[in-house]
């Protein structure tokens, strides 16, 4: 049921950014009073699920669901329709018409998922606002509980200031910051220290399994989950949701402080406080020679925290006026993101290709449940990325056909049929060439 949730969501976020984008197409060609032959979501290759053509144009849903497109009269595209080409120019033709209205209508899909994207942003910041840990409030420190983390050089009490010199305002985007960054300040008792981020951080962050979990967190309070089966405290009065406040009369914060208690009584029988709800309760338990209670440790959420006032959470409402702001600046910083995380995968030394991925990994970012909120967060998201990515000078995407254009528009000289039916070969080439290795990727990571 989980993967049926979240491939719903996938199939129904792509559909509409498809759609969306060929209509950034279809559109300015009208206007332009240029017939536009198809019209479909996915690709029809040998047959359509559905069909139907109305005017000019065939309305339809193909069966490869790798994107979808418009076919343009007289335009070199993926239908690599060469026959049509060999015949006269007609008026109601893509290469007929001037190099400014071409230029528009190429950019027109790009425009779409921009404008999109950032509609989303603003209408979230409007309808929910923004709540989030300021990572000036995680006033104790880091937890680093992670190998990849010590490795970095940090240690748990480390206050992260910067990352490549940007002040960090919200913590649990510290991941994400150390994956763009090349160095890192922090603040360790007192004294600020500047550290570089290795060339292949990606990589070792990859080589953890994505069921790692975030390799740097705030500091815990010692919550248990559970007693283990064997614990020498399996009858003892423990109960989930506990919170251990003293060990044997010391005072213990965050779950990191337990355990230098713990090893200073191994194998003994000790006193232990715990918080329960409202209550306080002093508890008899045995700690085993491995300086352990044999209990599980619980997860507990930003919100979680909260109440238990560790951490202050800041929240932000805003009107649509101060929402177009918010959700401009949302916009950029996730576009930003995403650059640097390309030109990090363009890298080989960072290992960055190894988290390329392809339809899977799209789809697992979905939530498992339904969550209005989630979906166009991340349909927002996706939006922008393949806004960006259209962009590229490839043959066979926007940017390719919009490079072309524009040496028309300087020189005066428009590129050959012949030049730009090789060029569109080597694009698609290009494309299913880097589709083959995400969607690979994905493949190997779940039998791995």
């Amino acid at each position: 049921m989980e993967i049926l949730i979240k491939a719903s969501q996938f199939i129904l976020s792509l559909s509409l950014l498809i759609v969306l984008h060929e209509l950034g197409h279809f559109i300015p060609a009208k206007l332009f009073k240029i017939k536009v032959e198809k019209f479909y979501l996915f690709f029809d290759y040998k047959f359509s699920i559905f069909k139907k053509k109305i005017g000019d144009t065939v309305y339809g849903i193909g069966w490869i669901p790798l994107g979808g497109y418009v076919k343009i009269a007289g335009m070199i595209d993926e239908s690599m329709d060469t026959e049509q080409l060999a015949q006269p120019v007609q008026p109601w033709e893509f290469r007929s018409k001037p190099a400014w209205q071409r230029l528009i209508i190429m950019l027109g899909g790009v425009f779409v998922n921009f404008v999109l994207g950032i509609f989303i942003y603003i209408m979230l910041m409007y309808a929910y606002g923004e709540k989030f840990l300021p990572n000036d409030n995680v006033k104790d420190g880091v937890w680093v509980q992670d190998k990849l983390a010590t490795d970095l050089g940090l240690q748990t009490g480390d206050k992260v200031l910067t990352v490549d010199g940007e002040k960090i305002k919200k913590f649990y985007g510290l991941s994400l910051e150390f994956i763009n960054g090349n160095n890192y300040q922090i603040e360790r008792n007192g004294e600020v220290l500047d550290k570089e981020i290795p060339t292949d951080f990606i990589s070792q962050l990859m080589d953890r399994g994505k069921d790692a979990g975030p390799f740097i967190l705030p500091r815990y309070p010692f919550v248990i989950a559970g007693i283990s089966e064997g614990s020498p405290n399996l009858n003892s009065d423990l109960k989930s949701k506990d919170i251990v406040t003293t060990i044997n009369g010391n005072a213990i914060k965050y779950f990191d402080e337990a355990q230098t208690e713990l090893d200073k009584f191994k194998n003994q029988d000790i006193t232990i406080t715990v918080k329960r709800g409202n209550e306080t309760k002093e508890i008899p338990v045995k700690v085993t020679s491995e300086g352990k209670l044999g209990v599980g440790i619980g997860q507990l959420s930003a919100n979680d925290l909260e109440k238990l006032g560790y951490y202050d959470l800041a929240r932000f409402e805003y009107s649509f006026a101060e929402a177009i702001p918010a959700g401009w600046n949302k916009s950029w910083k996730t576009l930003t993101d995403y650059v640097k995380q390309l030109k990090k995968i363009f890298n080989p030394s960072t290992g960055a290709y190894k988290g390329l991925g392809g339809f899977i990994s799209i789809g697992s970012i979905f939530p498992a449940e339904w969550s209005a909120e989630s979906f166009w967060n991340i349909t927002a998201f996706l939006s922008i990325m393949l806004g960006f990515m259209n962009l590229l000078p490839i043959p066979a995407l926007d940017g390719g056909h919009v490079v072309f254009t524009l040496w028309e528009m300087i020189t005066g000289k428009k590129p050959g049929d012949k030049f730009l039916e090789y060029a569109q070969v080597v694009g698609f080439v290009l494309l299913i060439a880097l589709l083959l290795f995400a969607n690979g990727n994905d493949i190997f990571r779940l039998f791995k």
